[in-house]
Parts: structure tokens; C-alpha cells; sequence
């Protein structure tokens, strides 16, 4: 018994230690400065949700809702590009006028998921799990 069982394990670690001394390959090329100076996407989207939250109908509608424009502006800075990116989308598919509250009613859960996590501080009526 005690042998197999060496035998299995001589047999597993001889394929590893031949591979172990394999050299990891690694490519690096040259950036020019047309590729340094793209900005990504995600600052495009940034923009376009934040004048989005710049409007006079938007601001009054987050008013109504209890949320500060600007601590909204904040927030969307401080997402990460994908979450930008969706806002971004559902801004953009929304009818005119029609589709605002949806959207408040996101950043609304956005807001209250991160005062519950910490993250944030805009509801006083939140308890963080922190």
C-alpha cells in the first residue's frame, strides 16, 4: 500500500518538476505617445451621466427623491468604469422625460447600497454594516 502511494506520488511530481524549469516568456513593446494620450471610454460616459445630473428636471427629480445632486455627481465619480458604462446605457435608452425616474430609482439603490456598506454617507436614515 505504502508503496503505490509513493510510486503515485513519484509519478505526479516528476512531470512538476520537469516543468518547474520552464521560463516564463513576457512581451514589451514601445507605447507612442497617440496610444498614452487616448483617454478610455469611461471618461466620455462619466461626463454624460454627470451633465446628465446637471439638468434642472434631473436635479429637482432627486430633490423630490431626498438625494443630493451633487452627492449624486460625487457618486458617479467614484464608480468603477462598467458602472459608469451601465448608467451610461440606461441613460441613453431612456425616453425623454419618461425614463427619468428609472434612473433615479437606480442611482437611488446605488446610493443606499454603498451607505449600507460604508461607503458613503447621503441617507441618515442608514445603518452601516461597518
Amino acid at each position: 500500500m505504502m508503496k503505490t502511494l509513493k510510486r503515485l506520488i513519484v509519478t505526479a511530481l516528476i512531470p512538476c518538476m520537469a516543468f518547474a524549469g520552464v521560463p516564463l516568456t513576457a512581451q514589451a513593446t514601445m507605447v507612442t505617445t497617440e496610444q498614452a494620450m487616448v483617454t478610455p471610454a469611461g471618461n466620455a460616459d462619466r461626463e454624460h451621466v454627470s451633465a446628465f445630473f446637471s439638468r434642472a428636471d434631473v436635479q429637482s427629480a432627486l430633490q423630490a427623491q431626498g438625494v443630493d445632486a451633487n452627492a449624486a455627481i460625487e457618486r458617479v465619480q467614484a464608480m468603477s468604469d462598467v458602472e459608469v458604462a451601465q448608467l451610461a446605457d440606461r441613460v441613453d435608452q431612456a425616453p425623454a422625460g419618461a425614463g427619468v425616474i428609472g434612473v433615479l430609482f437606480t442611482v437611488f439603490l446605488v446610493l443606499l447600497v454603498t451607505d449600507i456598506l460604508g461607503l458613503t454617507s447621503v441617507f441618515p436614515f442608514t445603518r452601516s454594516v461597518r
